[in-house]
């Protein structure tokens, strides 16, 4: 057995056993390396998600906010286009009860002119009665107008 350890040999194995070690630091060292560029991966990766989500949320908010101008805008205009229809209706509303006054009065006058006129013809010399000749009964005609206007109200929506 003593052949086999030669200084050389000797110096040999120590070199492979040296050598094993290096090579054990060394895959020790690459591995740590790897797990260092894998932890790098992870925390860029959380860090890029992160600005993404970042820049999502303020899309998402810059966008409600358009949205919600936006709602505002067809608001407004949906609550003119209200108030000038309602305020065409009143107009309108106004004109038809005049105009309805209007032909109510003259009416009204129309019927009092034949009323009175009749009146005036039988109207005997005498202020104070009223006597037919004849018997006959002096009947008028007159149709009952109601006194309070008539208001039927729609409100169409849009």
């Amino acid at each position: 057995m003593e052949k086999w350890l030669t200084p050389g040999a000797l110096q040999k194995c120590d070199e492979m056993k040296l050598e094993k070690k290096r090579q054990k630091k060394l895959t020790l060292a690459i591995r740590a390396c790897q797990r260092r560029f894998r932890a790098a991966r992870r925390i860029q990766a959380w860090w890029r998600g992160l600005l993404v989500r970042r820049a999502l949320l303020a899309a998402a908010l810059r966008a409600w906010v358009i949205q919600s101008w936006w709602r505002a805008i067809l608001h407004r205009h949906v609550r003119k286009q209200r108030l000038a229809l309602l305020r065409a209706y009143a107009i309108e509303e106004e004109a038809a009860v005049k105009l309805q006054a209007c032909v109510r009065g003259w009416q009204s006058r129309h019927c009092f002119y034949r009323t009175s006129g009749a009146l005036c013809v039988f109207q005997p010399s005498y202020q104070d009665s009223l006597a037919f000749q004849n018997g006959h009964i002096l009947q008028v005609q007159y149709r009952v107008v109601p006194k309070q206007p008539e208001f039927h109200i729609e409100i169409l929506s849009i």
